[in-house]
């Protein structure tokens, strides 16, 4: 029988996962999702981002886990792939608080541009 979980962020087939012992993260399994694959489908350029409200950070398996996405795809020599991005909100969104993109603070309008590819 599955628990019920306070988790709004999750769906019924995640909190499934979180609920069987036999695949529990003490023996190893963990899972991750990716937020985003950004992409101009017109130019061919893309990047995954990862989103994070609140200031939260990755914890260490997702960030180990997204490391190793990232050094696969750096070794395809992809020249339309823009990397793996951590960007997180001080709040939920770019109109209620800071904006972080890679630990560092940036503005709206640098994030538009990021998202256009222009940095």
């Amino acid at each position: 029988m599955t628990r019920k979980r306070n988790d709004t962020h999750s769906t019924e087939f995640g909190i499934w996962l979180r609920d069987q012992k036999e695949i529990d993260s003490s023996a190893g399994y963990v899972a991750s999702n990716i937020d985003y694959i950004w992409e101009n489908y017109k130019t061919k350029d893309w990047m995954l981002i990862e989103e994070k409200r609140f200031m939260t950070n990755c914890p260490y398996s997702q960030k180990m886990q997204f490391k190793k996405i990232a050094e696969k795809l750096k070794m395809l020599n992809d020249k339309t792939y823009h990397g793996f991005h951590l960007l997180q909100f001080e709040n939920t969104n770019p109109d209620d608080g800071k904006i972080f993109l890679d630990g560092k603070e940036i503005t709206k309008d640098l994030l538009l541009k990021f998202l256009r590819f222009e940095l």
